[in-house]
């Protein structure tokens, strides 16, 4: 993965103290990384860096919009995406192998030699953390699914077929359905 500039930070020359830093990261963002749950991305992140002895702390608020599928019918929704994560970054001789033991996923190890903080990589992560495990239409003011009826009609009948079928499918193991019957 090439690093783009734009999402390096030089903290080398950086006084101690905090740092603010925004990026606005639309879908162009994500073609390095391949096809995405997503598209119309627009996210802004507001990255606030403490340089401190030793370490850097980064905290990450992520705001925007994105373009999810609806898991139930299909539909497309704009979905808010909202969240903080910190990261602790901390500088040793051995930054591999520090990650490997780290058992904490909010500390990560550079090499006291780095110049650049490179943070494409955990854009990527905190935007697609921040987009909800599940998108489902919800419901208007008056409670009524937002859904498309057509598919949820064709869910509906699809789920009656499954419940005739399933009968006769398990119908041979219903004699074991008594702990007493297995030996």
């Amino acid at each position: 993965m090439n690093h783009r500039r734009e999402f390096d930070i030089a903290f080398v020359g950086l006084k101690p103290g905090t740092h603010v830093y925004e990026y606005r990261v639309d879908d162009k963002f994500f073609v390095d990384y391949g096809k995405q749950d997503f598209n119309n991305c627009i996210a802004d992140i507001k990255l606030t860096l403490e340089k401190n002895t030793g370490f850097i702390q980064l905290k990450f608020d992520v705001g925007g919009t994105v373009d999810v599928i609806c898991d139930r019918c299909g539909n497309t929704i704009h979905q808010q995406l909202w969240d903080e994560f910190t990261i602790i970054v901390k500088m040793t001789d051995n930054p591999d192998i520090m990650n490997e033991q780290e058992e904490d996923p909010d500390i990560y190890y550079i090499s006291r030699g780095e110049s650049h903080l490179h943070i494409a990589d955990w854009l990527y992560e905190f935007i697609n953390l921040s987009i909800p495990m599940q998108n489902i239409c919800g419901n208007d003011e008056k409670g009524k699914s937002l859904c498309n009826e057509e598919v949820i009609k064709k869910l509906a009948q699809m789920e009656k077929n499954i419940d005739k079928t399933d009968k006769t499918i398990w119908k041979g193991l219903d004699k074991f359905k008594n702990s007493d019957n297995i030996k």
